[in-house]
Order: C-alpha cells, then structure tokens, then sequence
C-alpha cells in the first residue's frame, strides 16, 4: 500500500464550560463534541526520507508548525522507524475556526500511517499519541458524539445525535485558542452552561431542549473582541435557528435548525455579510 486516501472530519462543541487552569497552563473544560460532515481530504503517501506537506489553502504552514508534521514524528518515534510521508491536504474545514480543522487532519495522518506502516496500533494507542500533540485530536480519533474533560483528552461515548442541520458561519478572522484562554477571566463568570442537562438532552437526542440551553464560557472573551460574533447569532436566531453558539474559541458560530427552508433563508441572508457560510449536518 502506497497511497491512503483519509476524510478528516470537523467538529462543534455543543456546549463548553472551563473549569479551572491547571498548574501546566491548559484549562480544565467539560464540552459536548459532535462530529459535522465538513471534511477536508487527507491523501498519505510513502515516501523514503523526510515530509512533504502540500495544501490548497495558503493560509495552512506545510512546515513543521503544521500538526500533521507532528503526527509523523509521533508516529515514528512510537513505532521505532524512520520513514518518510508526502501529504497533501484539501482543505474545506476554514483555517483557525474552532471547527478542529488542524487537529482533525493531524487525527487522519495518525490512522492513515498506522495503516500505511502496518502499525496495527490501537484507536486507544493512537488516541494516547494524539493528546500529546493536541487536546483535540483523541476526539477526531474517536468522532461521533462525546462529553470531553480534562484537557478534553477524558472522552465518553454519548448515544449518536446525527442527522441534525447545522448552518456554520465563518466571519473570516482568525482566533488564537491559546489568547482566548489566556484571556479567560474566570472570576467573571455568571452562568455556566448546565452539562448534566445537556447531556440529558443529547442522550435523548432533544434538539429543542439542548438548543435552548447551549452554552460556551469562551464567548465571554471572543464576543467582547469580536462584535460580529454576536450579531451572527442573533441574525440565526432570527432567521429561524433553534439555538446559536460558538463553537469552541471560534470564531465560527454555528445555529441548529429543524426546518430545511429556513436554514437556506438564514444561509442566503448572512452570505451577504459573513465570509463564508456552509450548510453542514451532525453526523455518527
């Protein structure tokens, strides 16, 4: 085998509480992750020394500050081989959006050199390789629909919550996860979103109660930096959306719909004022 060909699926955080930082600088959180069928297109080729990383969106380093450059290292490190990787990646998911993009890639090439290498490690062994490059990636591992604790490397399966419509709205800034938390002030926070029931709700795949109750601590320093943020989901809800949030430190703000026509009216109206804007799905 040569050449692997991996879908590397996006995410949002139905709900995201931070609980504490921890003595090593990352925060504790509790968050509902679910899987979205926005995907970039990973191709993994064998190579005899060294990486090359190719992708269609300038915006995304093919240098060793890319995640997937990590992943190889991880790779080889474990499994005690030095080979080489040319990977081309076909960017859909948008760039530093809080939709995993980075992460999600770095999960592909993970799964797609154990394959490649004939590794026959583990999802639970790759899972361990992933939170050493970044708390997102076990979750892209895994997918699906799950409550993440600690660094969000802590993951429980939750009952699946596909198949609900998701329109996503891109304002075309780019966020820095690390500023978001650093500039998280956790003394401030009035109201944290209620995870027991947020749970309670996914398990019973309830779009109206969890829509009604989602919440992110994150908003707190992404709106007050960003203004549109707030006006996105205030034009969602208006157009129609069960509930808007932001998914993980943004800037992409998603809304949950149960009506197909008014998710297109909401899509027509907000591509006039927001960068990109994409009708997505919750997906297994």
């Amino acid at each position: 085998m040569e050449e692997l060909i991996i879908e590397a699926y996006g995410k949002v955080n139905l709900a995201l509480d931070v609980i504490r930082k921890r003595n090593d600088g990352y925060h504790d959180i509790n968050t509902i992750m679910q899987q979205i069928d926005l995907k970039d297109i990973v191709t993994i080729k064998d190579r005899e020394k060294g990486i090359k990383i190719e992708c269609n969106n300038p915006e995304v380093p093919v240098d060793s500050s890319n995640l997937v450059y990590t992943a190889w290292e991880k790779m080889k490190e474990k499994a005690k081989i030095d080979r080489g990787v040319h990977i081309i990646i076909e960017k859909n998911i948008p760039v530093a959006s809080g939709l995993a993009g980075g992460s999600t890639d770095a999960a592909a090439v993970l799964k797609g050199l154990n394959k490649l290498w004939k590794l026959n490690f583990s999802t639970k062994e790759l899972m361990d390789i992933g939170v050493s490059i970044g708390a997102d990636v076990p979750y892209c591992i895994m997918g699906g629909t799950a409550l993440a604790e600690g660094i969000g490397e802590k993951l429980k399966i939750l009952k699946s919550f596909s198949n609900k419509l998701i329109l996503l709205a891109n304002p075309g800034i780019s966020v820095s996860t690390a500023h978001v938390y650093n500039s998280l002030r956790l003394d401030r926070i009035e109201k944290s979103p209620d995870m027991d029931m947020l749970v309670q709700a996914v398990e019973n795949d309830d779009i109206y109660t969890l829509a009604k109750n989602m919440g992110n601590i994150l908003e707190q320093v992404t709106v007050e930096e960003f203004s549109q943020i707030k006006t996105i989901k205030e034009d969602m809800i208006r157009y129609g959306a069960l509930g808007s949030l932001m998914s993980g430190s943004g800037p992409t703000v998603f809304g949950l719909f149960d009506d197909e026509k008014k998710l297109v009216k909401c899509k027509e109206y907000l591509e006039k004022k927001v960068a990109k804007v994409i009708i997505t799905k919750t997906i297994e």
